[in-house]
């Protein structure tokens, strides 16, 4: 009997410590599976976004804010009554109550998200309700204070706080910093355990943007676009506005435009960023290039003459002509096919070069690769790879058979104007830390020399011709400033079948200012003006002189009297005047069957000096062994001085010679340049 209590006890106790053992086991010893349980029951975890960096311009204006909005949240299970309660939302959110009803008829979810974003009004009327089940949740919402300003560059935020679309995408990761996981407490019921119904979560801000971007002039762009596609009846419009040293994006738009703050709702069509993902044929514009290429290829001088057929060239079956009837030219300089926009002058100096050389320059000016601007939906444009038949390369020497952006076109022209170099266009100023407070600036990318510096200067002389009286781009002139540049009337491919649209043109002009010391690249294309005009001189080219002289005067430029002192690159014209009339002769202009082409067709011999490119090299080839002596001498005398040496000179200052380093009389040093300081 003793032994029988004993066990019994024993038993009891071994039941006990396994009770407690239990018990121990469940409240002091972590278990993975009962805590995900726990979290299941009693908790729900909700993701929330961090204030989103702001984006400004490189003046510090807010472009793209965030500001504080309310998100309203359900738990289902408990809302009683849910279709009154969809129907009373429906009401507050201006939505389909039906639609609202779907979140919250299943009672088996314990957490669905109604509506994001809502403004404070709102979520108080939400509040006013008093159900039981719906809270809120403070987040940030994206606000684009200047409404259509940049919007398509910007592009918008998604109710989820994600970027979908412009800078708001590419730089997603950067703007919207590190989401926040919060965790709705639950009771035993599985309500949630809410203050008021509202809950907060601070989290670490997004990184600062600041752009290239001057928002003032960014507006009168935009100002001026608008205006020309409603005085011409046009579809759209597109303007770059690049620093001429460094390709940083001053100012970007594609006209019509729209509100940032509506972007979601509207087609995407409506949205998007033309003068990145759009490419047409540029026409007249690309025709710098080509005499560039040949320039640097030193196939032609500005003024190497070329017979320019009284306007009618045969090339195989077809025939190119000029843009107007009336333009009958005999013959041409470089300069004056340039200044008049000869698609014949243009046409033979591209048969000088060829068909590999003349893509290859294209090529490195930037066309038919994408520029690398920091901006989703870049298209790089077409160039065909070889072979070339003659009439593709003359339809491309002109600006069609081909296709480039706004961006590619503007930049391509900062190699003109900066002095030889491509660089690659950038829009991100800086990023400022939200931690830390570290700012990451973004520097200037240099990608090849294209054109040696003595080629570049000779360009921005010829391109000053169109904007000088009797030039196509005359309306492009800027008073007071020195303007070069290039109109362009492309006809519009058929975007729906081969061919173009039959009375559809993109009107152009691309150019810099000053030109004698360039600060600004602007392109300007208005597509399909319908009334009053079309050519690229009449719509294009007076666009470009309003914003060009805006930019100028808010920069502080002062207007320049144009003289020997300040406009060296006249010597160089003075030059051409003064010296030899030179011919390009082209052995690939002679492979062209002779009896397809008219006698009066081909390239005629002009009276006076003929030198090839060669004899040209050979006079510039002289070997000078010391500093010649320079004192007192014009800038104009200095370099006819030097004219036909190896020498480099390099000036400072205005007036007469006052000092040279090396000094006269001494050795020239190895790099064959002279520093002249002018006073």
């Amino acid at each position: 009997m003793k032994s029988r209590i004993i066990f019994i006890f024993a038993s009891i106790l071994v039941l006990w410590a396994i009770l407690l053992g239990r018990a121990f086991s469940l409240q002091i010893v972590p278990d993975d599976r009962l805590q995900a349980l726990e979290a299941r029951q009693f908790s729900k975890k909700i993701t929330l976004n961090s204030r989103r960096g702001a984006i400004v311009d490189r003046n510090g204006r807010e472009l793209a804010i965030s500001t504080t909005s309310y998100s309203l949240y359900a738990d289902p299970k408990i809302i009683n009554n849910k279709r009154n309660v969809a129907r009373q939302l429906g009401k507050i959110l201006n939505q389909d109550s039906r639609e609202i009803f779907e979140k919250i008829k299943s009672s088996e979810r314990r957490f669905v998200w109604i509506e994001r974003q809502l403004t404070h009004e709102v979520a108080e009327q939400v509040k006013s309700l008093d159900v039981r089940g719906l809270g809120t949740v403070e987040e940030f919402r994206r606000i684009y204070p200047n409404e259509s300003l940049l919007a398509p560059t910007l592009g918008f935020v998604g109710k989820e706080g994600k970027g979908l679309e412009g800078l708001e995408l590419a730089m997603n990761e950067q703007l919207e910093g590190n989401k926040k996981k919060i965790t709705v407490k639950r009771d035993a019921r599985g309500r949630p355990l809410v203050a008021d119904g509202l809950m907060f979560a601070e989290n670490p801000d997004g990184a600062e943007i600041k752009l290239t971007i001057d928002a003032e002039l960014q507006h009168m762009l935009e100002n001026e676009l608008m205006h020309a596609v409603e005085e011409f009846d046009a579809e759209r419009a597109y303007g770059v506005i690049l620093d001429a040293k460094t390709s940083a994006v001053l100012s970007l738009a594609t006209l019509p435009s729209f509100d940032a703050n509506r972007a979601a709702s509207l087609p995407l069509e409506v949205r998007r960023n033309r003068s990145v993902t759009d490419t047409f044929e540029p026409g007249s514009t690309i025709k710098t290039f080509v005499v560039a290429t040949a320039l640097r290829e030193k196939l032609l001088a500005p003024n190497s003459r070329y017979n320019t057929e009284n306007g009618v060239m045969r090339v195989g079956d077809r025939f190119i002509r000029e843009a107007e009837a009336k333009h009958r030219w005999s013959s041409l300089t470089t300069s004056e096919i340039l200044a008049y926009s000869s698609n014949i002058g243009t046409t033979k100096i591209a048969f000088d070069l060829g068909p590999q050389l003349l893509r290859q320059g294209l090529l490195d000016f930037g066309f038919g690769a994408k520029s690398g601007l920091e901006l989703p939906g870049e298209a790089k444009g077409r160039l065909q790879a070889l072979p070339w038949r003659q009439h593709l390369m003359a339809n491309i020497s002109f600006g069609h058979g081909m296709t480039a952006n706004s961006i590619q076109m503007a930049n391509a022209y900062t190699v003109i104007a900066n002095g030889g170099v491509l660089h690659q266009p950038y829009i991100i100023q800086s990023v400022r830390d939200p931690e830390t407070g570290i700012v990451t600036e973004m520097e200037p990318q240099v990608i090849r020399q294209v054109l040696p510096a003595e080629d570049a200067a000779q360009m921005r002389l010829m391109l000053t011709g169109s904007t000088a009286p009797g030039g196509t781009g005359v309306n492009a002139k800027v008073d007071g400033f020195l303007v070069g540049g290039k109109t362009g009337t492309a006809q519009k491919v058929n975007p729906t079948g081969k061919g173009y649209l039959p009375g559809a043109y993109i009107s152009s002009f691309a150019g810099f200012i000053p030109a004698n010391d360039p600060k600004f690249v602007i392109y300007i294309a208005v597509d399909h003006p319908k009334q009053n005009a079309f050519y690229g001189s009449q719509v294009a080219a007076p666009v470009f002189s309003r914003v060009a002289s805006y930019a100028v005067r808010q920069a502080g430029l002062a207007p320049v009297f144009l003289s020997e002192k300040n406009l060296p690159s006249q010597d160089i014209k003075k030059e051409f005047q003064d010296g030899q009339r030179v011919i390009a002769s082209s052995p690939k202009q002679k492979k062209i069957n002779p009896k397809r082409i008219p006698k009066e067709a081909l390239v005629k011999p002009l009276e006076g000096p003929v030198r090839t490119s060669a004899e040209l090299a050979r006079l510039k080839t002289q070997t000078v062994e010391t500093v010649p002596d320079l004192q007192g001498l014009s800038l104009r005398e200095v370099l006819r001085r030097v004219n036909g040496t190896d020498l480099q000179i390099q000036f400072r200052g205005a007036g007469l010679v006052a000092e040279t380093d090396p000094a006269p009389g001494s050795g020239v040093p190895e790099s064959r340049t002279i520093q002249v300081l002018l006073k």
